[in-house]
């Protein structure tokens, strides 16, 4: 048989090999960059927000054979994970810091054209998230970072971010930062030395204003009372003087010195409350 169809049977494998050859399978998750010739021309399967799953064009599709090809880009959420960098904040304070970014390829054909490969993407975007990281940043303290503050940073980041992205066919969908800490050993001890001097300096003013405050509170208090027994003289003359000599009398015989004596002829004035005067 092989003899008589050799021939035949050999075209066929060829066809066969020809056929599958044109033959490409999208799967949901990648959409496919025709290249023709060397240039990226449109996109299979692209994706769209308002697209259903299982709705967006993937499945079998076909290609020139040695004209034509197929490159895979990844059509889900990405991640771009930036090295922990030194930025210096405006308080001058250095600060070690943690970021990444979520992005998604929403022009594949401008991507290939423009960065040729998701891995060349991310080394594309990586020094320019640092270069926005580092002037935002830049331009707020590092208290600013414990702060609701913090989330208008990460607004200006993005933004600057996806200007630049879109000119490579993605887009940022978030920026965030996963860690801000101080650097170890001693700049770190020295923060932490000019953080307690500064609340040391706030503490002390603080209580030398509680102490103004006191003063006048007490002073006010006193003007208070003296204008109550002013006005209570004035009522009662009698029953005044009578009131201030018992808080004399109390103040003066009043003693834990069960020894103490005090002689005083029964004609002193001092006396006369006892006297019924």
């Amino acid at each position: 048989m092989w003899e008589q169809h050799k021939t035949s049977i050999i075209a066929v494998g060829v066809a066969l090999v020809a056929l599958l050859s044109t033959v490409v399978i999208i799967p949901e998750t990648q959409q496919g960059v025709k290249i023709r010739a060397g240039q990226p021309v449109y996109t299979v399967n692209q994706f769209k927000p308002d697209q259903q799953f299982g709705e967006t064009g993937a499945g079998i599709w076909y290609r020139i054979p040695l004209y034509e090809r197929i490159q895979m880009v990844d059509r889900r959420v990405l991640d771009l994970e930036m090295e922990r960098q030194e930025v210096l904040a405006i308080d001058q304070q250095r600060l070690v810091v943690d970021a990444y970014a979520r992005l998604r390829i929403i022009d594949p054909v401008l991507m290939v054209e423009r960065a040729g490969t998701e891995a060349q993407l991310r080394m594309n975007l990586l020094p320019i998230m640092n270069s926005a990281l580092r002037q935002e940043l830049g331009r707020r303290t590092f208290a600013s970072l414990l702060t609701p503050e913090r989330g208008n940073a990460m607004t200006n980041i993005k933004t600057a971010l996806d200007i630049q992205a879109r000119q490579y066919g993605a887009q940022i969908l978030d920026v965030r930062i996963k860690r801000a800490d101080l650097p170890e050993g001693t700049p770190l001890q020295a923060a932490f030395s000019r953080m307690e001097s500064d609340r040391q300096e706030e503490a002390g003013t603080i209580r030398a204003v509680g102490a103004r405050d006191a003063r006048i509170i007490t002073s006010e208090a006193q003007a208070s009372a003296a204008n109550i027994y002013a006005e209570a003289y004035n009522k009662d003359p009698e029953f005044y003087d009578f009131y201030r000599a018992m808080q004399s009398y109390r103040a003066t015989f009043e003693s834990d010195d069960s020894e103490a004596a005090i002689i005083m002829s029964p004609d002193n004035e001092y006396l006369r409350q006892f006297r019924g005067g």
